[in-house]
């Protein structure tokens, strides 16, 4: 597990790429929103700041795991991050989920956030699992909460833990 770096975007895109084109519709989207040189630029941004962060897991210099962090930009609710997490298919319950969930939460603790939250499909009963046994909670659940790339709307269970 190490900090993303700007070197890192064209191996991210891809993984996101590899993810979002999965059958199970994984991701909102089967095409990343950003280039390789967006994704540079935003890596870079994410590093000068205290508003988010992204980490990776990484394999024999293969990038198998992102974990994005965005602080809440409104003040009354700066103390609370929406984490996003993706592991390459191949490197599935191996613990590279649970070890990026981990730095997500030295990282929040370290920049002064309470609460982590995020959103989960129902079907990814996986995920589900992964998160409740890293003690999230089920707070709630959004129906029709984001359109897919399809142009179906997807309902999303959110989940949260207090740090």
């Amino acid at each position: 597990m190490r900090a993303a770096e700007p070197a890192d975007a064209a191996q991210l895109v891809e993984l996101a790429r590899a993810v979002g084109t999965e059958p199970e519709g994984w991701l909102l989207s089967d095409v990343w929103p950003r280039s390789v040189a967006d994704e540079r630029r935003y890596l870079r941004a994410v590093r000068r700041s205290l508003a988010g962060a992204v980490s990776v897991a990484e394999e024999h210099r293969e990038l198998i795991g992102r974990l994005s962090l965005a602080r809440e930009p409104h003040p009354a609710s700066a103390h609370v991050a929406d984490v996003g997490l993706m592991v390459a298919e191949g490197h599935r319950r191996r613990g590279v989920g649970r070890a990026l969930l981990g730095a997500a939460e030295e990282w929040a603790r370290r920049v002064g956030i309470r609460k982590i939250e995020l959103h989960v499909f129902p079907h990814n009963a996986a995920a589900i699992a992964l998160y409740e046994a890293a003690g999230y909670d089920r707070e709630g659940y959004r129906r029709a909460q984001y359109r897919t790339s399809a142009g179906r709307f997807a309902d999303v269970i959110l989940m949260a833990k207090l740090l």
